[in-house]
């Protein structure tokens, strides 16, 4: 299907799939060549995405990953806006997705330091192990729908079947917020066995019949190394090969640390698609 979202007043086309490129300002993600912390690195990291040819920057200040350090509000904002300044100096016709759950931060990213887009892998209040609510003082879901901006609505559902439930309630929720681009993500890796992550893969042109754009965020996940061996690090093929997946079935956005492969994964399935439509 084709999609356009409305980024800073100007139309993205989803038509030909985007590779969003990840910036995360830890010192803790999972996979250690993503660690970008110093101006230099940040700096060289952006510059890096756009000439690959990414379309987007996703800055993440906090990592996911399980067991990972908490990090406060206030060191999640200093950390952002310490990033979005550069990328904004670096990189200034990119647009800027913030990976964020927090709905004070994500207000104070894109009405103070110019972010476009908001990610957010808690499905707008839920921890993707036990589906316990996060306790913050906002709704993500009302601040986007103020903000007027793209919003990623990342599902920590197990099942396609459940996932599919809990989107149409959650995209109707947003609509009467009044968010206009909604991006669906599965949410590989959260709340899901490995073998739910693969069954779902199999599944993932299914998610098609809400009619919105699929993000697919697979990068280095360990639904890649726990299944073939090694680490994130050793984990770059079969990410391109899911990432090939994800394309043929549907997905409008690859999230992924590297956009070079990407890109070409993108190439490949564009000329494919092209040549059957012939």
């Amino acid at each position: 299907m084709d999609y356009t979202i409305n980024v800073r007043g100007q139309l993205m086309d989803l038509s030909t799939p985007k590779v969003m490129g990840i910036v995360n300002i830890t010192p803790d993600s999972f996979f250690e060549g993503s660690r970008k912390q110093t101006e230099a690195e940040i700096a060289e990291r952006v510059q890096q995405i756009a000439k690959e040819g990414g379309s987007i920057v996703d800055v993440g200040a906090f990592s996911t990953r399980p067991g990972a350090s908490e990090v406060s509000e206030e060191e999640e904002a200093r950390r952002l806006q310490f990033a979005l300044e550069i990328v904004h100096r670096e990189c200034p016709e990119l647009p800027i997705s913030v990976d964020t759950y927090r709905p004070r931060v994500a207000r104070k990213c894109v009405e103070e330091w110019g972010a476009d887009i908001i990610n957010d892998v808690s499905e707008g209040g839920l921890t993707g192990i036990v589906n316990q609510p996060i306790h913050e003082d906002e709704s993500m879901f009302a601040t986007v729908g103020e903000l007027k901006i793209p919003y990623i609505l990342m599902s920590v559902k197990p099942t396609l079947k459940e996932m599919l439930i809990a989107f149409a309630d959650e995209v109707q929720q947003l609509r009467d917020f009044g968010v206009k681009d909604i991006i669906l993500d599965p949410g590989y890796g959260f709340g899901k066995t490995l073998q739910q992550n693969y069954q779902l893969m199999q599944e993932a042109e299914k998610l098609q019949v809400l009619e919105l754009p699929i993000l697919v965020g697979i990068s280095r996940k360990s639904m890649i190394y726990k299944l073939i061996g090694g680490t994130p690090l050793t984990s770059l093929n079969g990410t391109t090969v899911l990432n090939t997946i994800s394309l043929m079935k549907g997905a409008g956005i690859l999230r992924v640390h590297d956009v070079k492969a990407a890109m070409e994964s993108v190439k490949i399935v564009n000329e494919l698609n092209m040549s059957y439509a012939l």
